[in-house]
């Protein structure tokens, strides 16, 4: 505490968590172009298109969370059953 006083003059504490500056940021609207261009797409296939064509390396978890902000959900049941 006496650390926090004298380096920032209060005992208010530090913001925690993500400021939501991820990975995804910058392709969020790619990403919604690409689902409205094709909705049958895979989290698995967007998470390979996203390493070829951006660069970006992320985990499929990370796909599918941007997907759940941007109001999106996989399937649960395939299209014949």
């Amino acid at each position: 505490m006496m650390r926090l006083k004298r380096e920032t003059g209060s005992l208010a504490p530090k913001p925690q968590g993500n400021p939501g500056l991820g990975k995804l940021t910058d392709v969020k609207g790619w990403v919604e172009r690409r689902i409205a261009a094709r909705p049958d797409l895979t989290i698995d296939e967007l998470t390979v298109e996203l390493a070829a064509e951006h660069g970006v390396k992320v985990h499929r978890s990370s796909v599918g969370r941007l997907l759940l902000r941007l109001g999106l959900s996989h399937k649960k049941r395939s299209a014949s059953a």
